[in-house]
Formats: C-alpha cells, sequence, structure tokens
C-alpha cells in the first residue's frame, strides 16, 4: 500500500507565521510604548482576521505559495496592526508620534515595492492585487480616524469611502463591474496617504493641515465620483444591448 503525503507548501504556514509576526510586534510595541490593553486587543484582532482572510484567500486561489510580493504585501499589513494598536491608544493617551510616523512610513514606502516584485517576477496575481488595495484602504483608514480624532470626525469620510462604495455595491450590483485603469486613481490614492502622514506627524500648522485634509477628501471624492459615473453610464449600455438582444426579431411580412 502506498501512504500518500499531503503536500507542503507556505500558503498554509504564512497565515501562521504572519499571525505570529502580528503578536510579537504588538508586544514589542507594547512594552517599550506602553500601549493600552484595548490597543493591544484591537491590533491583535486585526491580526486574526487579517491572516484568516489571507488563508481563505490562498486556498480559493490554489496558491502553493505566497510569493515575495505577497511575502511583502503581508509585511506591510502587520505594520498596519501596529498602527491600529497605537491609533485605538491615542483614544486614550497620547502615544509616540515619532513612532507611529516611522511605521506608518514604511508601510506607505512599501507600497509601491510589492507591485514592483510582482511585475518583475512575473508573479502578478488577483490575490495580490486585492490585498495589496485592501491593505492600503485600510491603513488610511485608520489614519483618517487618527487625524479625525484630532481635527474633527468629518475627516473619516476619507478613509471610509473605500468601505462605502463597498456597501453601496451590495445594494447596486453595478458598481461590482470592472473599472478601466487610471493613473490619476492611483495619484489621488497616493495623495491621501501623503496627508495622512503629514498631519499623523504634526508637521503643519492647524490651519494648513486642514487646507490639505479638504484638498485630499476633494481630490477622492472626485475620484469616487468619476468612476462612479463611469461605472453607471457602462451598466446603462449593458442593458441597453440586453434589451436589444432579447427582443424577438420582426420579419418584414411577405407580399403574395
Amino acid at each position: 500500500m502506498t501512504s500518500v503525503t499531503a503536500p507542503t507548501s507556505d500558503s498554509s504556514r504564512a497565515p501562521v507565521v504572519g499571525l505570529a509576526a502580528q503578536l510579537a510586534l504588538l508586544a514589542l510595541l507594547g512594552s517599550t510604548l506602553g500601549l493600552t490593553a484595548t490597543g493591544l486587543i484591537a491590533g491583535a484582532a486585526y491580526g486574526l482576521v487579517l491572516c484568516g482572510l489571507l488563508g481563505a484567500g490562498l486556498d480559493r486561489a490554489r496558491m502553493h505559495h505566497i510569493g515575495a510580493a505577497n511575502a511583502v504585501t503581508l509585511s506591510r499589513a502587520i505594520l498596519v496592526g501596529g498602527v491600529t494598536a497605537m491609533v485605538v491608544t491615542s483614544f486614550v493617551h497620547p502615544v509616540s508620534t515619532p513612532a507611529l510616523v516611522a511605521i506608518a512610513g514604511v508601510a506607505l514606502a512599501l507600497d509601491g515595492v510589492d507591485g514592483q516584485v510582482a511585475r518583475r517576477t512575473g508573479t502578478t496575481t488577483a490575490l495580490g492585487a486585492r490585498f495589496d488595495m485592501e491593505i492600503d484602504a485600510f491603513l488610511i483608514l485608520v489614519l483618517s480616524v487618527y487625524a479625525g480624532d484630532r481635527f474633527g470626525w468629518w475627516w473619516v469620510a476619507i478613509g471610509a469611502f473605500r468601505y462605502a462604495f463597498v456597501v453601496a455595491a451590495w445594494a447596486l450590483p453595478w458598481l461590482n463591474a470592472a473599472l478601466p485603469p487610471r493613473f490619476s486613481r492611483k495619484v489621488v490614492a497616493a495623495l491621501q496617504g501623503i496627508v495622512l502622514a503629514l498631519v499623523t506627524a504634526n508637521l503643519l500648522p492647524t490651519t494648513l493641515t486642514t487646507v490639505v485634509l479638504a484638498v485630499a477628501l476633494a481630490s477622492l471624492t472626485w475620484s469616487f465620483g468619476r468612476d462612479t459615473l463611469w461605472l453607471y453610464r457602462a451598466s446603462r449600455i449593458r442593458a441597453a444591448a440586453r434589451e436589444r438582444w432579447a427582443a424577438p426579431h420582426r420579419h418584414p411580412a411577405l407580399v403574395h
């Protein structure tokens, strides 16, 4: 009788290793920066959800190796867990601004690295692109919450736009259609990270901080609005095409 050994791959180990790294980072930050229990719990909960979703995504995509690009994204994601713990802690008492800026800055700086690695190694995947996008969105959300706690909660709209769009897509399925690639969309997304990093670092006067936040929010509103309008028009074109093809063909009456 031949024994069957289950194949081993780092696709099953990566989420476990990622969770261990997340907990290790939280322990380090907790011991050196005095994070609250609530902050640490928030960071740990984030890590659990992150690694659970990553494991499910790898299984669904039947990926046997996480790959170098996704490893970079996972490293960024772990840093975002540290930022999350620090931001939640900041609701109770001040946290180290240099440490928060440094961790968030590294996560933002690595944003372009994973994509370059994927393209150069020929390992671009739908999972990798989605993984990268979701980590970007969550980091922007966390930083916008940090800005909102200091400059007014309506600035949280910067981070909430993406999730409001997802919720709207449940009610309006046409919002789920693919969008054409646009460089301007990447520029607007990068602008949000830069502005929120500056705000987090307290490098700008209060008035100028309000101005740059307003510019960031306005650009994001324009970008989402343009994409929503494009998707709506595309859905109407598809609907008209379906009606045209579904209509019975009329044949001219035969003349006797």
